[in-house]
């Protein structure tokens, strides 16, 4: 055989960050009770599912993958009386060990089968790659009427037995697709999954399985489905309380900022004016709560909101207030309800000038970047299987990522750092200059401990379309909250360039044709409701 396992005595003994399973920092609390949330099972509709982080390593390679680390993959271990194995999880080795996957309980009799037989997908008995043994991926065949949701892995050339595994009824399934890459070598390639349709409204269920393409051809496996769009596993209002009390983010500014967040209610009584097209000479000042602000239609340019004309007044509210600062929480079901999203929303009255890195140079764009009314989020997911912290999605200037909580920084327990990007406002699990570009030349988003706003200490409920919460008035305003570009960015390019190299110049004039709307400054924001990721997944 070509592989190297006998050959890894020495390997072994490396440790890798998988080597060392994640926790959050404390245990979980006991949550508040009520219906269905963190009992650990989940009924999708004849078709019972528990999370289980239990699992037990198959096979392991050490090299390919991110960071050339290799990964890992496992089975569940230690299933709940009468449950059955879905499919395999398997990450890279350069994470600490966090994961899961759901394991299913047949309720009604034929949710639930073996398979016929099973298909070899890929092995690696001729590959010369440092591993642990041999590795085996099969998938299984299913009964007519019947799919597939996850593979099986071995470290033998039989096929495995047919009662390892079982397919799930067809009407309890919804398509998926891979997502981040997990491995790869020799023409496979092997991914997380997740629905291919999700949102607030989608049904389809992650179910943490991950799935393998060989030479571009992905298995054709299902994600589960919550076909009773039940919602008894979301938290109620006291439970959601609880959750964000234990995992409210804590929010650190820029030693250099200028532009803090406030509270609507602040921007209001602080001078703000809704301007009405055709009768820009006579805005009207906004009532603290918004109730004079139009409420409902589009983003049509009939309306915008501006700062108080007074300069004085105006560089005031320009610099936000951060005792008054609010943290505007959107609850949102995901996955057929099995996670909960807790979008959290701050207001700035101002988005600061941007600054470029062009090679060895930081360079001031002048106005570029600058305008009234700034709205920037970050959203925890929870597994409503245990009410525990999954990862935390920081948007960043019409983009985001998320970052697993084994990733995270906390503090104070089971409270997720985030850091707001000096002027610009977009959020980072972590300190530095946080370059959006390449080649050494992009946008800088500079963050550092600063201030620092528990946003547990001052935040708002404002919507959560499942339970009976009251939305302001504000939260329909569907126009932009600031006015339209006021500068010339032509003329701010010039500034800028007048000192710059030819090729640099060159340089600058790429990296701001780049920048969305949103940082060049050239509309006001809309609020957070008529954003896509309102309703929708983060990250599309």
């Amino acid at each position: 055989m070509g592989n190297r396992s006998s050959n890894l005595d020495n390997d072994n003994n490396i440790s890798r960050p998988i080597d060392t399973p994640f926790k959050l920092p404390s245990p979980l609390p006991t949550w508040p009770s009520g219906q269905a949330f963190a009992t650990g099972v989940i009924d999708l509709g004849g078709l019972e599912v528990s999370q289980t982080s239990s699992l037990a390593k198959v096979w392991a390679t050490q090299e390919s993958g991110p960071d050339d680390l290799g990964a890992t993959f496992f089975e569940p271990s230690n299933l709940p009386n009468g449950f059955f194995m879905l499919g395999s999880y398997s990450q890279p080795n350069n994470l600490p060990l966090f994961g899961s996957v759901l394991v299913g309980k047949d309720s009604k009799g034929d949710a639930l089968k073996i398979p016929i037989d099973y298909t070899l997908v890929w092995s690696s008995e001729n590959l010369n790659i440092k591993q642990d043994s041999v590795g085996y991926i099969w998938l299984p065949i299913p009964p007519e009427g019947y799919k597939a949701v996850g593979h099986v892995v071995t470290t033998s050339p039989q096929k495995p037995s047919l009662d390892k595994i079982r397919c799930v009824r067809s009407d309890l399934t919804d398509v998926s697709e891979s997502d981040d890459w997990i491995w790869g070598n020799n023409g496979l390639n092997v991914y997380s999954s997740r629905p291919r349709d999700r949102g607030i409204n989608a049904l389809g269920v992650s179910t943490g399985a991950f799935v393998a393409s060989n030479n571009g051809t992905a298995d054709s496996l299902a994600c589960l489905k919550n076909v009773n769009a039940n919602l008894s596993a979301m938290p109620n209002l006291n439970q959601v309380k609880a959750l964000f009390q234990a995992y409210s983010p804590l929010y650190y500014f820029h030693p250099d900022e200028q532009y803090y967040p406030s509270s609507v209610t602040w921007f209001f009584q602080n001078g703000a004016l809704l301007y009405t097209k055709g009768q820009e000479s006579a805005p009207v000042a906004i009532e603290s709560n918004g109730s004079n602000l139009p409420q409902g239609g589009s983003n049509d340019g009939a309306f915008w909101l501006d700062l108080p004309t007074d300069d004085s007044a105006k560089d005031q509210v320009k610099k936000g207030d951060l005792q008054a600062a609010t943290a505007y929480l959107h609850i949102k079901p995901m996955f057929g309800a099995t996670y909960t999203d807790i979008a959290l929303w701050l207001f700035y009255p101002f988005n600061g000038p941007a600054r470029a890195k062009i090679e060895f140079m930081t360079i001031p764009l002048g106005k570029i970047g600058q305008h009234v009314g700034d709205w920037e989020h970050v959203t925890l997911r929870i597994s409503n299987f245990n009410g525990e912290l999954q990862g935390v999605y920081f948007s960043q200037h019409s983009g985001g990522n998320w970052v697993s909580a084994s990733q995270l920084e906390f503090q104070n327990g089971n409270k997720p750092v985030a850091y707001s990007s000096l002027h610009g406002h977009a959020s980072y699990a972590q300190p530095g200059k946080n370059l959006q570009g390449n080649n050494n030349i992009g946008l800088r988003n500079d963050t550092a401990k600063g201030q620092m706003m528990d946003t547990g200490a001052n935040y708002s409920i404002v919507a959560a379309e499942y339970l009976t919460i009251v939305e302001p008035a504000w939260l329909n305003y569907a126009r932009e909250w600031g006015l339209k570009i006021s500068y010339d960015i032509a003329n701010e390019l010039q500034k800028v360039e007048r000192f710059l190299p030819g090729k640099l110049k060159n340089a600058v004039e790429k990296l701001v044709k780049s920048l969305p709307n949103e940082v060049l400054g050239e509309e006001g924001p809309t609020g957070p409701k008529f954003k896509d990721m309102w309703n929708g997944d983060e990250r599309g």
